[in-house]
């Protein structure tokens, strides 16, 4: 029988055993969850002062559950996920994991830095995805709990020099602190020991309505970004920064997502030009659902934001009470650099050099009217 433990603010400053079901206030409860190669998985939540909880495995990283009233008071989970680790063992679509070393595409899965070649897997059709076999999202992480004024998740991991072709040792820090004012806050820190190539970002799918069986269609979604970078037939960036106007991705003002949809071949899965004051963390996009009255915003440090609609969900993914995951179940909202930056100059660089920090931020923040 699994023993939860919950690590905790007290007058003694002690750490207190409890039964699962009970509940305590800016507390992280930890639970032994599997295996996976070889090493311990652990299931841990996050509870803020408002009773708001977010599940987190240190098993990719992987966001499982945020679990946050309506609008009547109603709990209700804002992501797809799964109550076991099998269920990811059988790797679904990156639900709610740390994408790593590099989110989203590159070309051919080919790249140089300083006149040195390297090549990626071709796990994407003849391109290469999210840090490639076994990215950032399948592999286990050292995780340390802490809970102050909140409750904090720190997730270590050392990617080595040549794993999945990418040059250099990469020692990677993503830090998750569920807040009181119901924000899931994501730092992400990395350095290096040879130039290198780096994108991290989360992959959760959110579906605000905290049900399935309603698409993510009504959901309606503004995104402060005048330009997106267009793609080819394997959604790889043809290098254009294109203007929004008149064109089905202007989210400068709210749309629902399903009104011009289908106007977009294959469906959302674009990256936009975010149209940023500063480097620092910013508002730049707010999605919400008018079902259940919960509203998102994403803020973040990064120049770009991943767009996906849900469009390669054939409802083969059952959740763990069986139920089918289809087509726009839910749709995530990524913070990052460009998709294929390596190989577009005119990019924003991605490049990691020793001695340099990559340091990046992002967080969600959930309204309720």
């Amino acid at each position: 029988m699994a023993v939860t433990v919950l690590f905790a603010c007290n007058n003694n400053a002690e750490l207190q055993q409890v039964n699962e079901k009970q509940t305590q206030k800016k507390a992280i409860a930890s639970e032994q969850w599997g295996e996976a190669d070889g090493k311990a998985v652990y299931l841990y939540t996050l509870t803020n002062a408002n009773g708001v909880q977010v599940k987190i495995t240190n098993y990719g990283g992987i966001v499982t559950s945020w679990i946050i009233p309506d609008k009547n008071s109603k709990p209700g989970n804002i992501v797809l996920g799964f109550d076991s680790l099998s269920n990811y063992l059988a790797q679904p679509p990156y639900f709610g994991a740390i994408i790593g070393r590099y989110g989203n595409r590159i070309a051919k899965g080919k790249f140089a830095i300083e006149g040195n070649s390297y090549t990626l897997a071709a796990n994407n059709g003849v391109n290469h995805l999210h840090g490639g076999n076994k990215g950032f999202d399948k592999v286990v992480w050292e995780a340390a709990p802490a809970v102050d004024s909140t409750a904090t998740l720190t997730l270590h991991y050392l990617s080595k020099d040549g794993e999945e072709g990418y040059p250099g040792n990469l020692d990677v820090t993503v830090v998750y602190t569920l807040t009181n004012s119901n924000e899931l806050l994501i730092e992400y820190t990395a350095q290096t020991d040879k130039p290198t190539i780096v994108n991290l970002t989360n992959h959760s799918y959110f579906n605000l309505t905290g049900d399935i069986s309603n698409t993510i269609l009504n959901h309606t979604l503004q995104i402060n970004a005048d330009k997106y970078t267009p793609v080819d037939k394997g959604l790889i960036p043809t290098g254009e920064l294109k203007g929004v106007q008149n064109t089905p991705f202007d989210f400068l003002q709210p749309h629902t997502i399903g009104e011009r949809i289908a106007k977009v071949d294959g469906g959302y899965d674009h990256n936009f030009v975010l149209s940023r004051a500063s480097k620092d963390m910013e508002l730049v996009a707010a999605l919400s659902d008018s079902l259940s009255g919960r509203k998102l915003e994403v803020y973040t440090t990064e120049p770009g934001l991943q767009f996906y609609s849900g469009n390669f969900l054939d409802g083969t993914i059952k959740t763990s009470n069986g139920k089918s995951i289809n087509k726009y179940a839910g749709l995530c909202l990524e913070t990052q650099h460009f998709p294929d930056s390596p190989n577009q100059p005119a990019f924003p660089s991605t490049v990691l050099k020793p001695g340099e920090k990559y340091h990046t931020v992002t967080k969600y923040k959930v309204l309720v009217d």
